[in-house]
């Protein structure tokens, strides 16, 4: 089954399938492109999955760039 691609923009705050271990499961879209960056809202630790796995571990958005909340 093709894992559908998500539309994000930098500064979306996302939420992934798993927490990180510092407890946090609020990630900041800080690149956008082949990989994407995150980081954390928790801890700040900063991380890049590539964009197949961010799509699959992908959960929904917290607040999107504009502004938009869509919890």
């Amino acid at each position: 089954m093709a894992v559908p691609i998500t539309p994000v923009a930098l500064g979306d705050v996302v939420r992934l399938k798993k927490p990180h271990p510092c407890g946090a499961n609020e990630w900041v879209v800080r690149r956008v492109g082949m990989d994407i960056d995150l980081e954390c809202s928790g801890c700040g630790r900063k991380v890049r999955l590539v964009r197949y796995e961010f799509d699959r571990r992908f959960r929904g958005f917290v607040s999107r760039a504009g502004g938009d909340d869509e919890s």
